[in-house]
């Protein structure tokens, strides 16, 4: 049985095409240990098979053998080591393949395979050099081969052209999957939240969370986990977390979990002590009016670079009121001088990589949210200790909040929205 998007990618590509796509490539740690094997999101989202060191192959005009995979053999002396394989058995019963192999045949069986395609779907550049070799030096052979009725495709289109359409609008199921995601991390916030107190380290809250994540289902987290307490919370991207938290310091965390192949992405940023000071207060605030309002701007018709406009215009007004820029906001915006506190993007596409594919323009103009879409909005400001110019009571602090939001025919849905945001909700919590 052909999984949908399977289908759909076939239909999209048409029968006058070829498509192949390897998966992800285990990746060494150091000596003869790997990491944890995450398979590529492509691979996955087509077939489903979980396994590296396979390839598939999708030929819509193959009556017979539409869908082929290459993968490794059934191998009982190294399965007591690294755990049970499908094999070949297993790509046909139980990952709906028309036809499989071991994967040492795909070389010898590949320029048949391509033997008058059109157009080959393939993503050259992609971190595996060895199957761009044997495809390149495939497609020469069977140029040299015409007089003997070898057709070589003509055109080579990056499979991301068709699959990350496909990918950008989510189904029912999907949706159900990010909503689960969202709310695992939703929940090992809240946990941070309550765990948080002056004299922790910034790891401590980290394996919280991360605890929360594994004990709730989730394979891991959908990527490396930020805790940056005082000042660090000023630094976009911190992953150190090895600070100490300290009275009268907030706390930003930006923490997503995966889950069956679908990430969620929420940031959150709180008191240690569990009271905001006036200065803190001021700053969240105001990150927290433009985050509302441009979550509410999530709508069918509107573009991301709307949305981030109305964030520049919101937090710029919002600097000068502070104190933190000096002069008129449409000067100010005009000469980006908000990018001293606000340099990051509004937000970007999420689904099974924390940031998502899918185009954002189309030619040059910014492309339409669309139902099915899943966004995150994420406005922050970041006041580093060594700003000049500004009231001293902001410095060192850093604020971001950022939720997943699903496009939908009405209004937006948040799917983080089970984490406390106002800051009377944030504080009544930590004094429970």
């Amino acid at each position: 049985m052909i999984r949908p998007q399977l289908a759909e990618f076939m239909k999209r590509i048409g029968e006058d095409s070829i498509a192949i796509i390897p998966s992800a490539r285990e990746i060494y740690r150091s000596n003869d240990s790997n990491f944890r094997f995450r398979q590529d999101s492509d691979f996955y989202y087509l077939t489903g098979f979980e396994e590296p060191e396979a390839i598939a192959v999708i030929k819509p005009a193959d009556e017979e053998h539409p869908f082929t995979l290459f993968v490794r053999p059934r191998d009982p002396e190294k399965e007591v080591w690294d755990g049970r394989r499908a094999g070949v058995e297993g790509a046909l019963s139980e990952y709906g393949a028309s036809a499989a192999f071991p994967i040492a045949e795909f070389e010898e069986k590949l320029t048949d395979m391509m033997n008058g395609a059109a157009n080959l779907y393939y993503r050259i550049g992609n971190g595996n050099a060895e199957i761009d070799h044997l495809i390149i030096n495939s497609i020469r052979r069977m140029r040299g081969m015409s007089r003997k009725g070898k057709r070589a495709p003509q055109a080579i289109i990056d499979t991301g052209a068709v699959l990350h359409e496909i990918r950008l609008i989510k189904s029912e199921e999907e949706i159900e999957l990010m909503q689960r995601a969202a709310d695992i991390a939703a929940e090992a916030h809240i946990e941070a939240m309550k765990a948080a107190r002056p004299g922790m380290k910034e790891y401590e809250i980290e394996a919280l969370i991360e605890y929360h994540f594994r004990k709730s289902g989730a394979a891991a987290p959908a990527y490396t986990t930020i805790v940056g307490s005082g000042a660090n919370a000023t630094v976009l991207h911190y992953i150190t977390n090895d600070a100490t938290l300290k009275d009268g310091d907030l706390l930003l965390i930006d923490a997503g979990a995966e889950y069956r192949g679908y990430a969620s992405d929420i940031t959150r940023t709180f008191p240690i002590n569990g009271r905001f000071t006036e200065a803190q207060r001021d700053i969240y605030d105001l990150v927290l009016e433009t985050q509302v309002a441009c979550v509410e701007m999530v709508r069918p018709g509107v573009t991301n670079d709307e949305i981030k406009k109305r964030s520049i215009e919101m937090l710029t007004e919002g600097m000068v009121r502070l104190g933190l820029l000096q002069g008129e906001p449409e000067k100010l915006i005009e000469e980006e001088k908000y990018k001293q506190f606000y340099m990051h993007g509004l937000g970007h596409y999420l689904g099974m990589d924390v940031h998502d594919v899918g185009r954002y323009y189309h030619k040059d103009e910014a492309r339409k949210l669309e139902p099915g879409m899943v966004m995150t909005v994420e406005p922050g400001l970041y006041i580093s200790v060594d700003t000049k110019d500004v009231p001293e009571k902001y410095l060192g602090i850093g604020v971001r909040i950022e939720d997943d939001v699903l496009v939908t025919q009405d209004a937006p849905r948040v799917l983080s929205s089970k984490v406390p945001k106002h800051g009377e909700e944030i504080e009544a919590l930590m004094a429970r």
